[in-house]
């Protein structure tokens, strides 16, 4: 029963993340807001609204692993998962400005989340994002989010995370809206913004019963079966992104997201409760910060494209590093026990 509750919190959450994107681009575009501004903002916070509720709801309820297991988990798969299976459905073209700025910009800002979580480890003190580290992870975005605005503003260059979101917004004229579709767009805004909050509730309960009859932390769970479940409106994207004939808003999309969970979604969860960094979240960390530096090196080779063999290893990884920490996790509560 509990399974069932999970998928179908999930669904609510995938569900509800599409109708709140398309509910709030079609409302902002019919008050005259640029393509842009609601690629910038809507489109874009959209994605991530999956992973945002489900923390939220986490730590409103206290269950700071869940938080934590979900932010790094979804980053995890992103790299791994998402970009590994893209790669190996047609090689990704790596665009000079994601080489520029996103890509070490995701770099600074996973060894700044790291970092957070470190510090109080080496003063020998429980270690945990708590409101002033939110702050921080929060100011970090709106810099971010300052300097891609005014790259795209100065028409310096086409950015690739954008270029899904802009697509979309659409760039149409819209015709002088009316009231039935205000109240249309309106209600679909809205009804996603229940069913996300609806789903967020019912994840974290079903996730928490999940990991008590499996004899996992919660954090594993967050980690593995939540992470990947709010991932999937990253994974949609990248594969009809390629499939579509533009690959490069498929590595654009996992930057982006992985900026937007690291700075954003843990920003603001760590700012309406402190999340605490679980006993056995050290790997995870480590875990992140290795297949993000892994990036880099692959995003420079075989002429600035990531290959079939290199999305391969990627995938490989996140495999055999989510087996782990599966088996890790199992085997921990059978000890302890």
């Amino acid at each position: 029963m509990d399974i069932v509750l999970l998928l179908l919190g999930i669904s609510l959450l995938v569900g509800g993340g599409h109708w709140l994107v398309k509910g709030a681009s079609e409302l902002a575009r019919a008050l005259g807001v640029s393509p842009l501004v609601i690629g910038l903002t809507v489109v874009a916070f959209g994605t991530s609204a999956p992973e945002l509720a489900v923390n939220v709801s986490a730590a409103l309820q206290g269950r700071g692993e869940i938080s934590f297991g979900n932010v790094i988990g979804s980053n995890l798969a992103n790299i791994g998962l998402i970009l590994g299976v893209t790669a190996l459905f047609k090689p990704l073209p790596v665009q000079g400005c994601l080489i520029r700025r996103e890509l070490p910009l995701m770099l600074l800002a996973t060894a700044a989340v790291v970092s957070l979580a470190l510090d109080p480890w080496l003063r020998g003190e429980s270690a945990y994002f708590d409101r002033g580290d939110g702050v921080v992870l929060l100011l970090f975005f709106a810099v971010f989010i300052y300097a891609t605005a005014s790259e795209v503003l100065r028409g310096r260059s086409t950015d690739p995370m954008l270029a899904q979101s802009l697509d979309e917004a659409g760039d149409a004229p819209e015709p002088t809206p009316d009231g039935a579709s205000l109240w249309g767009a309106a209600g679909a805004g809205l009804a996603g913004l229940l069913a996300l909050l609806a789903g967020g509730r019912v994840t974290v309960d079903a996730a928490s019963e999940i990991a008590r009859a499996a004899g996992v932390s919660e954090a594993v769970i967050g980690l593995t079966v939540v992470a990947v479940g709010t991932s999937l409106p990253e994974l949609v994207a990248s594969v009809v992104a390629t499939a579509k004939g533009a690959p490069d808003i498929a590595i654009g999309n996992v930057v982006g997201s992985n900026l937007f969970n690291l700075l954003f979604v843990l920003g603001i969860t760590a700012s309406v409760r402190p999340v605490e960094v679980p006993a056995d979240g050290l790997p995870d960390l480590m875990a992140l910060a290795v297949l993000s530096a892994l990036m880099l090196p692959l995003a420079l080779t075989y002429q600035r494209r990531v290959v079939r063999r290199e999305g391969a290893l990627l995938l490989a990884l996140w495999a055999g590093y989510t087996l782990w920490r599966c088996t890790a996790g199992a085997g921990a509560a059978v000890v302890g026990a």
